[in-house]
């Protein structure tokens, strides 16, 4: 079988041990995810079986929506409730002060990622130097958020909505959140709700591949046989592209990605997809 699914994993397990459970529960030979989410996280995770694992790179995720919940006056070195080691009494804040936070964070933000992720230092995962206790430094990175919006405000919790581009870091959002107001914090909740145009509806759900990848579409219907072999050709003049950008060619049995050079030459990225 070669599909995609939009899968709605629990919390208390990590991708991985999820996607393998669903590995023996479907019997899937040749399986994967895309977008890890944290133990203590739950919601969409995009799961890849047979040849549409390597669609991955193709899918748009240029961005991610959360529903979270901040603690304030919680302590944690993962920024989550898995590593608290500290609790503090904060004064309660007015909702206006909460808004006006959350307005000033939208757009470009400036943020250190917690030494518990799954950013590359020397090739090895953040998180598994912080669990031997090795010294290291994660360099300053960037997120873009498109929108934060607030829930709810109970006391030291506040439930927000929050859409991130791809990267980006939500406990570090609310870690930000937290020292805006004058103090500490820490989720104690993380849901991811919309991958690009994928959103979480279903435990799991069956998605419509071609219309997850939102590449543009080329109608070259003279060059099905030259491309079902993956041979070299090169575009007409009339046919106006733009250089080095993936498209989706359509055929009836199968699907291709394709980019063009200068010269117009065809470059395959993948070829002869079955189309299910």
């Amino acid at each position: 079988m070669n599909a995609l699914f939009g899968v709605d994993k629990p919390i208390g397990i990590s991708s991985n041990s999820f996607l393998m459970r669903l590995k023996r529960k479907y019997g899937w030979k040749k399986c994967g995810y895309s977008g890890t989410l944290d133990p203590f996280a739950s919601g969409l995770l995009i799961v890849g079986v047979g040849a549409y694992t390597r669609l991955f790179p193709y899918l748009d995720k240029s961005r991610k929506s959360y529903q979270a919940t901040l603690w304030l006056g919680a302590k944690s070195q993962s920024l989550d409730i898995e590593q608290i080691d500290k609790i503090e009494d904060v004064q309660e804040f007015s909702k206006e002060r909460i808004l006006e936070v959350l307005e000033t964070l939208k757009g470009n933000v400036s943020y250190i990622p917690p030494k518990f992720s799954a950013k590359h230092i020397n090739g090895i995962r953040a998180y598994k130097l912080a669990r031997e206790g090795v010294e290291f430094e994660i360099k300053q990175s960037k997120m873009e958020v498109f929108d934060l919006k607030l829930l709810a405000y109970c006391h030291p919790f506040i439930s927000f909505f929050v859409s991130v581009s791809e990267g980006g870091y939500v406990r570090s959002l609310g870690e930000i959140i937290a020292n805006t107001l004058g103090c500490i914090g820490s989720l104690s909740y993380l849901r991811r709700v919309q991958e690009g145009p994928i959103e979480l509806k279903d435990s799991i759900k069956k998605l419509d591949a071609l219309e997850a990848l939102k590449l543009p579409k080329l109608t070259l219907e003279g060059f099905q046989d030259t491309i079902f072999y993956g041979k070299k050709f090169c575009l007409p003049d009339e046919f106006l592209i733009q250089k080095h950008q993936p498209y989706l060619i359509l055929f009836k049995d199968f699907f291709s990605i394709i980019e063009f050079n200068e010269k117009k030459e065809a470059q395959y990225l993948l070829n002869r997809m079955p189309r299910c």
